[in-house]
């Protein structure tokens, strides 16, 4: 059994549902879930970095797919430095907690809340990973690090991987640094896949930093990175070609982590689901095959 796991960023992207990759009969929230699950082993859960998850929801995505089929789960935007507006925050969150002053007392009730919603899937052995995604203007440093060490502390036990979008934690000397961080507290380093021409790019680096995880995420290689409608953003079809040239790294990241999760978040209509078919026919044997069929 291969240890590289491909899917996508997102099964419930409202540009994949038109798209018409889902048949007829299969395009509610449980038939999507569940078609889903019969061809891809792995999906990134978004909709958790927009709005806290619900215990719920959990334990229905548990209900719905088959044993092995694991989930990873972006991180509530303000556990992770991003802006956050009042109006994403549960009906029931207290009004003396406002999300924009990051009060230890708002920020001890979202920890909370999140871990309650993952806790499901937790439980079921379902959580592949919990992924933090820091914004641009983290950039390596004393502050940061310190962000970093809170958050190690905040999710001690929990697998954790970090994107950093900030170019300068993996250029020259820096990388070697940032790999050691992110070993020390026990975290997975995210690899990216993205347009190198821009100036903000990440360099396509794959340390290991966990020996249980590694990840790598597929944003698609647009000019319009960082800027433009998400469309833009995101709007790009991998070729062949361009896939071929991840296959060393990823069997190379397979032979030093006990598993690879391979996520493409160009969701524009449906090129991830495109992207995550051809790169598991690409790696052939080497790739995890697709789970039981749900009945």
């Amino acid at each position: 059994m291969s240890n590289i796991l491909v899917g996508t960023c997102s099964w419930t992207d409202p540009a994949l549902v038109r798209s018409g990759w889902y048949p007829r009969g299969r395009r509610d929230a449980a038939g999507r879930l569940r078609y889903y699950a019969e061809r891809f082993p792995v999906v990134e859960v978004d909709s958790t970095y927009y709005a806290l998850p619900r215990e719920r929801n959990s334990r229905l995505w548990v209900e719905r797919t088959p044993d092995g089929f694991t989930f990873d789960v972006k991180a509530f935007s303000l556990l992770t430095g991003h802006p956050t507006s009042r109006v994403t925050l549960p009906a029931d969150w207290p009004a003396e907690l406002p999300a924009d002053n990051r009060s230890e007392e708002a920020m001890a009730e979202a920890w909370a809340r999140f871990t309650a919603g993952i806790e499901p899937l937790r439980a079921a052995g379902r959580l592949g990973s919990v992924l933090f995604q820091f914004p641009p203007w983290l950039r390596p440093g004393e502050r940061a690090e310190e962000f970093l060490a809170a958050t190690a502390r905040r999710t001690r036990g929990w697998p954790v991987a970090v994107e950093f979008r900030h170019p300068d934690w993996w250029r020259g000397a820096n990388a070697e640094t940032t790999r050691a961080l992110l070993a020390g507290h026990g975290m997975a380093a995210v690899a990216v896949d993205m347009n190198q021409s821009l100036p903000s790019a990440l360099p396509p680096c794959a340390p290991v930093t966990r020996s249980r995880l590694s990840v790598v995420r597929f944003h698609g290689r647009s000019a319009a990175w960082g800027r433009g409608s998400k469309e833009d953003r995101f709007r790009y079809a991998y070729s062949d070609d361009e896939l071929v040239e991840w296959l060393p790294r990823l069997r190379a990241l397979a032979d030093r982590a006990e598993e690879v999760h391979v996520l493409f978040n160009n969701c524009c209509a449906d090129a991830a689901v495109r992207a995550a078919e051809a790169m598991t026919r690409l790696l052939g044997a080497d790739a995890y095959g697709a789970p039981a069929v749900m009945r």
